[in-house]
């Protein structure tokens, strides 16, 4: 009978051995990553984004029906509005998001989901943490062993307390920054402008605008590759197109063509709003002072079959703006019958401290203007996503809309339709066509690194980046000038907040109760130690016993 008991006791402690064993985890006890953390700024005094930044908290899966005091752990196909709010409710300690490195996997459908998600939570104030992370093994394999923990909820209580001692694995996050965060209101916006002088004098003016800041969940992860690297890529196109227009006399059209590209545009297009002050209120003379035929903004233009122009008011007849949608229709009438186009008009309300688009600011001002972009709601989830890069992009989509807007242009300027010229002339082929290698390295360029506003006058490559769009505008351009714009610290526009990326260190740590589990089996293997020498002549000989008759047989 000893015996028996004696060897299910050993074969007990060695299958619990085996299975400490088999548990070992490949990853690091202690593992240090990057991760980003969410929007923090307050603008036209409401407040956005996490307030905090501190994290010591268990790793937990979103699905546990318990959050509280918990670092939740999604993937983007687990984000949503839902569990984001479940967190928010719970006091959960953080929430940690993870971001594949290459996104283009993503099927459309969690894409689309995750901008949604993400839009409705940039809209709230959240009072706990919230970081991005890219994904990579280690992080990777704490999301499988949390979700793993959380899927054996519903198994029987035996197997859970059974897989709790001997296998489970938790994971303990820590922001090792402890320093407070910091209000930053000294952010610059600056501003490019250059020009293109027609012939004449006293000639209308036409601006064509876009803004280069990008904008989303986690500002240093923000590339912003159709909003609005798009409209960016097409203005830089359309200064190299019509520069070869103006370089002769005998194409240059009665008309000046002055570009901008404003910082600011994700934050009430504050860059815009100083530019246009400085022109109208500052300067002696200025293209804004004098007769504006209209302004072209364009923004988000490099997806979807539809051109959507965006007014504040409808153009009326016989008026430049009037025109230029007519010869609109025609080039995509004509050319591109398959994209839908039309005017979306939408009032400008005054009450409101903010504007939906970039026109508004320049309709404020009486200046007449438009916004052209494939997106027709302003609040759009595709106008500021972490998702937002290069796998966002249809190269031949954003080809297309440039070569429609550079179509529509130039028959404005040159008044085509009344003399008679047919509605499919195409003015831009050959070497005055859209370059597809230029295009494409421009918005490499553009997405090479995040852009998000606060970054901008801040880090050494993207004040790189916008030297190099200067660079661009003093190549085929004249006139240009480089304006940047200082907030008033005392009483700032917009104030950002520090520690937008934080080292986090990951530690592996067994619960409590493996813990006891463990003590458990070294008691049980002490005293069967101590059994067998108390008792060794009589185990001796039962062994012994057992043994002669195993060779009997």
């Amino acid at each position: 009978m000893f015996l028996k008991i004696l060897s299910i006791t050993v074969l007990l402690l060695l299958v619990s051995v085996q299975n400490l064993h088999g548990s070992a985890l490949t990853a690091a006890s202690s593992y240090e990553f990057t991760a980003y953390r969410m929007q923090q700024f307050n603008m036209a005094q409401r407040k956005h984004g996490c307030r905090g930044a501190i994290v010591v908290a268990e790793a937990r899966s979103s699905d546990e029906p318990v959050l509280t005091r918990r670092c939740v752990v999604m993937k983007v196909s687990d984000f949503s509005t839902e569990k984001y709010l479940k967190a928010q409710r719970q006091n959960a300690a953080a929430i940690l998001i993870l971001l594949p490195k290459n996104t283009s996997g993503i099927p459309p459908e969690t894409t689309q989901s995750f901008m949604i998600s993400e839009r409705d939570a940039l809209l709230m104030e959240s009072p706990i943490p919230v970081y991005v992370a890219l994904e990579d093994e280690q992080l990777l394999y704490m999301y499988d062993e949390v979700k793993q923990t959380a899927s054996i909820r519903t198994s029987s209580i035996f197997i859970r307390v059974l897989r709790s001692m001997i296998t489970a694995t938790a994971f303990q996050i820590l922001v090792s920054n402890n320093a407070p965060i910091k209000a930053v209101t000294d952010t610059t916006f600056v501003t490019l402008e250059g020009v293109l002088p027609g012939a004449g004098d006293d000639l209308p003016t036409i601006v064509i605008t876009a803004h280069y800041d990008a904008y989303g969940l986690a500002p240093w992860l923000s590339y912003g590759a159709d909003s609005n690297g798009s409209g960016v890529v097409i203005l830089l196109e359309l200064a190299r197109l019509f520069q070869r227009l103006y370089s002769r006399s005998s194409t240059r059209p009665p008309f000046h063509l002055l570009f901008s590209l404003t910082g600011g545009g994700k934050h009430n297009f504050l860059g815009t709003k100083r530019w246009i002050e400085e022109n109208l209120d500052h300067a002696e003379s200025s293209l804004l002072h004098d007769n504006v035929a209209f302004v072209l903004c364009l923004d988000t233009l490099a997806n979807g079959d539809e051109l959507h122009v965006h007014v504040s008011r409808p153009p009326k007849p016989d008026t430049p703006l009037h025109s230029f949608v007519q010869q609109l229709e025609e080039v995509v009438s004509s050319r591109f019958s398959w994209v839908k186009t039309g005017l979306v008009h939408k009032k400008i309300n005054l009450v409101e401290s903010t504007v939906a688009w970039e026109h508004e600011r320049y309709s404020l001002r009486r200046i007449p203007g438009f916004t052209l972009s494939h997106v027709e709601d302003p609040k759009s989830e595709l106008r500021g996503s972490i998702l937002d890069d290069m796998s966002q992009v249809d190269f031949r989509k954003l080809k297309r809309n440039g070569i429609i807007i550079a179509e529509t242009l130039a028959r404005f300027m040159f008044n085509l339709s009344d003399r008679g010229s047919p509605q499919d002339l195409q003015l831009f082929k050959g070497q005055m066509d859209f370059q597809d290698s230029r295009v494409s390295s421009l918005m490499s360029t553009l997405t090479s690194l995040p852009r998000a506003t606060q970054l901008l006058d801040k880090e050494l490559g993207q004040v790189t980046l916008v030297n190099t769009l200067e660079q661009e505008f003093r190549h085929y351009l004249q006139q240009v000038h480089r304006h940047t714009f200082r907030q008033d610290k005392r009483d700032p526009d917009i104030t950002f907040f520090d520690q937008m990326n934080q080292p986090i260190v990951m530690y592996r740590v067994k619960p409590a109760a493996f813990d006891l589990f463990l003590g458990g089996c070294i008691a049980a293997y002490l005293g069967i130690v101590y059994y067998a020498i108390q008792n060794f002549g009589f185990v001796y000989t039962k062994v012994k016993a057992a043994v002669k008759t195993k060779a009997c047989k």
